[in-house]
């Protein structure tokens, strides 16, 4: 899930940017800082959206850099468990997908991307056996997260498509159109059974 978070610390703005306006030296510090930065409790930094307030810097000695306490706005995203996620396929393997999720990405393993036995074909395509259903790089998808974990680098997400409403948009589509037409079904049938009721 996406949030706006505030936050209050001590920027370190580098010496090469001493010329520019403070307020903007402290921006282009975040900015640079907090690219693709990643903490288990606040999450994946996206972007820094604003800076509040800049205080007046101090310079420690034996480090040429000033800091600056400042507040301001970042917008991360942070997985949740049983989460819905809209994303892409990104990379198709004899395992799995990856699918992106913006700023971070998550694994489908082979069992969990269709109620289905499924197989990898050299083409970089899993495809369902009974139900011929294909997944491919590109795809746009709806996963649920059943999994995290932050162990290394980056978190690994483990994602679901093995629940009703999930999985290829092509797919979910199909599923809500044939559940139109099996609920106009059972409709007509009871309008015709109420008819010869009331006859």
């Amino acid at each position: 899930m996406f949030y706006e978070i505030l936050v209050t610390d001590y920027v370190r703005v580098e010496p090469n940017k001493f010329g520019m306006d403070t307020d903007a030296a402290v921006r282009v510090q975040l900015e640079e800082s907090y690219s693709d930065f990643q903490d288990k409790d606040i999450g994946t930094v996206v972007a820094v959206l604003e800076v509040l307030e800049v205080k007046e810097g101090i310079i420690i000695p034996g480090d040429g850099a000033a800091y600056y306490k400042s507040t301001f706005k970042l917008i991360v995203f942070k997985p949740e468990l049983q989460e819905l996620v809209y994303g892409t396929i990104e990379e198709i393997t004899n395992f799995g997908a990856f699918m992106s999720m913006g700023p971070i990405r998550g694994m489908i393993h082979i069992s969990q991307t269709m109620d289905d036995f499924v197989s990898f074909s050299d083409t970089g395509v899993l495809t369902g056996k009974d139900g011929k259903k294909n997944l491919m790089q590109g795809d746009k998808c709806i996963a649920r997260i059943v999994a995290i974990s932050y162990k290394g680098e980056e978190p690994k997400i483990g994602l679901t498509m093995r629940q009703p409403g999930l999985g290829k948009l092509d797919w979910v589509k199909a599923e809500k159109e044939k559940s139109e037409q099996e609920a106009k079904h059972v409709e007509a049938v009871e309008a015709k059974a109420t008819k010869k009721v009331k006859k």
